[in-house]
């Protein structure tokens, strides 16, 4: 049966520490199942494996770790990362976006209007001479600034 443990690591290195960690586990083919780096967790890195042993192992010697959390992480505690979240949800009216695909790929705009439930956002161009209102696919922008502005 598998357990879930928290490893803390340096700040923005999850992914290194997660990477790395993958290396050891499929080069001495060790029971550890998953390894998740949250970007709401900055720091910590959450770990399925069999035991506590098995996590030991995988971390000896990789860099910018700074220790296991005592205790299992209960799957309750992990849960609500492992649902996948409409990207209109993460998008307010107001944040600065960039457009990542489509016909005005690249163009830096403000939204103006979200709608959660067709997970469209409406956009407005910052270099256009004319406001045109743009609707895109939520997921199909990049959030640059979320200081809410309009």
């Amino acid at each position: 049966m598998s357990r879930f443990f928290l490893l803390k690591t340096t700040a923005n290195q999850e992914k290194v520490v997660a990477n790395l960690m993958e290396m050891v586990i499929k080069k001495y083919q060790l029971p550890v199942y998953a390894i998740m780096s949250p970007k709401e967790v900055k720091g910590y890195i959450f770990v399925e494996a069999e035991n506590v042993e098995d996590v030991l192992k995988a971390i000896r010697g990789v860099p910018h770790v700074k220790g296991l959390v005592k205790g299992e992480v209960g799957f309750h505690e992990i849960e609500h990362f492992l649902v996948p979240r409409k990207a209109a949800e993460q998008i307010k009216e107001g944040y600065k976006v960039e457009i990542i695909s489509g016909p005005f790929k690249g163009e830096i705009s403000v939204v103006k209007r979200v709608d959660e439930t067709k997970n469209e956002i409406t956009v407005e161009l910052i270099d256009a001479v004319v406001p045109i209102p743009i609707t895109v696919k939520a997921d199909h922008v990049r959030i640059i600034d979320k200081s809410e502005e309009v």
